[in-house]
């Protein structure tokens, strides 16, 4: 017979209990988010250098997606758990070590517009840069093509289109600033390839401070950047017709420059 004090161990083999799937850890997860703007139909984020935006072999839960589920879970806007309800998807995508603005979808018909509308290129995005050297002219179009390899997951650019492969990249840039041997650029995608910006930019000689796959990063490391100074910072909504998010038309979000960590080599 137990009395009050005693301690009883038990041995229960894992079978009895049903494994945390990775489409349910979010509902354990502390939202990190720094929200630049949110209504019933989208999230806009401003994410963080070194976040994933999606899983991948590495990482499962500590992405952006998760966070954005794991908010909305606790606002009782996703369940996941009620049949037909929508799993919000972001829209867009930057790569690990970039930071910037991230469209996430809260509804079916939002993301079907937002993919459409992308496509189209009937939203612009802009980013700053930090480039070593100094560009001439200090405006322009780059033009190229560039082509991708899946194995290394790396891309090359090209003059000419060497390959049936290639596929044709339009990069705008304007130099903001120059000192210390870095030129500050504003950048506009007209094509949004893989790595288009870090590799156009490397490709005319002028790689981006900090970028480990195409810059010099053993001489960058040792000044303290572990990410290349790459922001997508601002975001305008330029719809040529009506929808149902025809009231973001005309509107244009952009971070907080306080957090664009490189700004501080052209104070």
């Amino acid at each position: 017979m137990l009395k009050k004090g005693d301690v009883v161990q038990l041995f229960i083999k894992e079978e009895f209990f049903e494994k945390e799937t990775v489409e349910q850890a979010f509902t354990k997860l502390a939202p990190r988010l720094d929200i630049l703007y949110e209504d019933e139909q989208i999230l806009l984020c401003d994410k963080r250098p070194g976040l994933l935006v999606h899983s991948d072999q590495a990482e499962q839960t500590n992405t952006l997606i998760s966070h954005i589920k794991a908010h909305l879970y606790r606002k009782g806007e996703y369940l996941p758990d009620k049949e037909n309800s929508f799993a919000p998807a972001l829209c867009n995508r930057i790569d690990r070590n970039t930071g910037g603005i991230v469209i996430a979808a809260k509804t079916a018909e939002a993301l079907r517009i937002l993919n459409e509308k992308i496509k189209q290129r009937e939203l612009t995005k802009r980013y700053l840069c930090a480039l070593h050297g100094s560009v001439t002219p200090p405006e322009g179009q780059l033009r190229g093509y560039l082509i991708k390899d899946p194995v290394t997951n790396q891309v090359t650019v090209y003059d000419r289109n060497v390959s049936g492969k290639a596929k044709e990249i339009q990069t705008d840039y304007q130099i903001l600033k120059e000192k210390n041997g870095l030129s500050l650029a504003e950048v506009t995608l007209i094509t949004g390839r893989t790595h288009q910006i870090r590799a156009h930019f490397a490709h005319i000689g002028h790689p981006l401070l900090g970028d480990g796959k195409y810059g010099v990063n053993s001489e960058d490391k040792k000044r303290g950047y572990k990410f290349q100074a790459l922001y997508s910072y601002q975001l305008t909504f330029q719809f040529r017709d009506q929808n149902a998010l025809s009231y973001l038309n005309g509107k244009t979000f952009e971070v907080n420059r306080d957090k664009i960590w490189f700004l501080k080599e052209f104070e």
